[in-house]
């Protein structure tokens, strides 16, 4: 099961859970220890550092023979998006307004395309019609930075607009998002997850469950919970079906998260202290975060 979680991946969970709080930057060497906890080699992670590094998530520094990987403005950005979304799904109250954005991107720039759809379903939008996408959610900042990021304002147009029929909204969310296979994806969670719950939250208040053995549960919680920013756009409550579940898993998810909070912090301090100083932010606490307060 461990190995089968993905490198890369896990070290964004990691950066996204635990080390943007700790100064956005972590010594290879304290990384490496980490992700042994889930079967990773040194080789692996290290492979998916350099890949992570040429993408621009993050960068190193030396200091001494030491190397230390932190992340970059854009990386801290997408860490910080992550979590609020993680965290608090829904938006606040829809005012019916649709955010649209469509372009045409030359034949000389096609290698952008795929990039760009990928950016598009993480922000939550949904594909209307051909390079047509649409969001109910405010995503003016998110566009912004795509446009700059990949050099396209020559190819774009977004813009907002109400709906006007002749159908309803729900049929827009039909045609743009499977919700219906994103609520299995939440049934299947809400299964699994609320069972390891019952059972972990007994072990640590029998003392049965080690530090180390919660940072790994929380870690892999974070991991798999994370997936959802991948197929739950985080439409408004006007918009979701009356048997949503959503709501469901993000209180489980909390419940969970907040039980394995102080042992799997302890862990990772442990852990870091080895290789790092010390530099917890200091409005930080996992087991009182603000956004956790709002599951």
């Amino acid at each position: 099961m461990q190995n089968s979680l993905n490198t890369r991946s896990m070290i964004f969970t990691l950066y996204g859970d635990y080390i943007r709080h700790y100064g956005n930057e972590i010594w290879i060497g304290s990384l490496i220890r980490l992700l042994e906890e889930f079967g990773h080699n040194e080789q692996a992670v290290r492979a998916a550092i350099s890949r992570m590094n040429k993408q621009g998530w993050i960068v190193s520094r030396k200091q001494g023979n030491k190397s230390y990987y932190y992340l970059t403005p854009r990386g801290a950005r997408r860490m910080d998006e992550a979590a609020k979304r993680i965290f608090k799904l829904q938006p606040e109250k829809w005012d019916g307004t649709w955010y649209m954005f469509t372009y045409t991107i030359p034949e000389e720039k096609r290698s952008i395309r795929d990039e760009l759809r990928k950016e598009l379903v993480w922000s939550g939008f949904g594909l209307l019609a051909n390079s047509f996408w649409i969001s109910p959610n405010n995503q003016k900042e998110q566009i912004k930075q795509m446009m700059e990021k990949y050099e396209i304002q020559d190819f774009v147009h977004f813009f907002t607009a109400t709906y006007e029929g002749p159908h309803e909204n729900a049929q827009l969310v039909n045609e743009c998002w499977d919700l219906a296979d994103t609520n299995r994806k939440y049934d299947e969670f809400i299964k699994t997850y609320s069972q390891k719950y019952v059972i972990d939250k007994n072990k640590i208040e029998k003392g049965e469950m080690t530090d180390g053995e919660c940072f790994v549960e929380r870690t892999k919680l974070v991991h798999e919970y994370r997936k959802f920013l991948f197929v739950d756009p985080g439409l408004p409550q006007e918009l979701l079906p009356s048997d949503w579940l959503g709501d469901y898993a993000a209180s489980l998810f909390g419940d969970y998260y907040r039980t394995l909070a102080g042992p799997s912090s302890r862990f990772f301090e442990e852990i870091y202290q080895e290789g790092n100083e010390l530099k917890r932010d200091k409005s930080y606490n996992a087991l009182n975060h603000p956004l956790i307060q709002e599951l």
